[in-house]
């Protein structure tokens, strides 16, 4: 009786929702990567420290909100809150290193051949941004459990666009690929937007903020990217 009683909870079944969501963002992970490494033609220890050091910090990440949901769904609220100053910094550290990662990528000429300089300027230095920002809200929110988890679906979503990137058949895209990835992260939050009408009868309105934040972005990459001043400064951090 009392396992019955517990499926029927909503607060158990939600926790459990998005301790499946947690899930599913590592699996894309992995499963991205997994196959960037398969790819690439030249040995891991040859790419230069920053990008280590920046995948280590991704994986923590990753691994960091696998944790905290998997704390939720067993229960475990106190630690899960205790906690909650290690993904402030995770989350700090992540937006650092993805800005200090992109300008090397551009100094580099690591540039993927799919993207031009701006686009890829645009879609890695305000990705990270985005999610930095959502992170940042959901935090201050972390008192309305009812957004801080949403906001930090919504974050995740941002953040696991380079995997997304890795599954697409991105060279297939031109100028399409950004939308693409796009359009597969927002995917996460829809599953979200479902789970909510099936479940609270509406969609919550972190999900709506989430979701205007990814369509702003998508559209300051596909029309800034393009633009002369954004391309003049991939360039110029090029040459720097």
């Amino acid at each position: 009786m009392a396992s019955i009683a517990s499926a029927r909870d909503p607060v158990s079944a939600e926790r459990r929702f998005f301790f499946a969501m947690a899930i599913a963002f590592a699996v894309t992970v992995v499963a991205g990567f997994s196959l960037s490494y398969a790819r690439m033609t030249e040995p891991p220890t040859t790419l230069p420290l920053q990008i280590h050091v920046h995948a280590m910090v991704f994986v923590s990440w990753v691994g960091f909100y696998l944790l905290q949901n998997g704390l939720i769904a067993n229960g475990s609220v106190a630690i899960h809150r205790r906690l909650g100053a290690v993904g402030g910094v995770l989350a700090a550290l992540m937006v650092v290193l993805g800005l200090v990662v992109t300008v090397m990528c551009l100094r580099r000429g690591a540039v993927p051949f799919f993207f031009t300089p701006g686009v890829f300027l645009l879609l890695d230095a305000v990705g990270v941004i985005v999610f930095g920002a959502l992170v940042a809200v959901a935090i201050r929110l972390r008192n309305r459990p009812d957004w801080h988890k949403r906001l930090m679906l919504c974050a995740m979503a941002v953040v696991i666009s380079p995997a997304l990137g890795r599954i697409l058949p991105m060279p297939l895209l031109g100028a399409w690929a950004p939308v693409a990835v796009y359009v597969a992260l927002m995917l996460y939050i829809v599953a979200g937007m479902v789970y909510d009408v099936r479940a609270r009868g509406s969609i919550h309105s972190a999900y709506w903020w989430g979701a205007g934040v990814q369509t702003a972005f998508i559209l300051i990459v596909m029309i800034g990217g393009y633009s002369a001043p954004v391309i003049a400064l991939a360039n110029w951090i090029a040459r720097a």
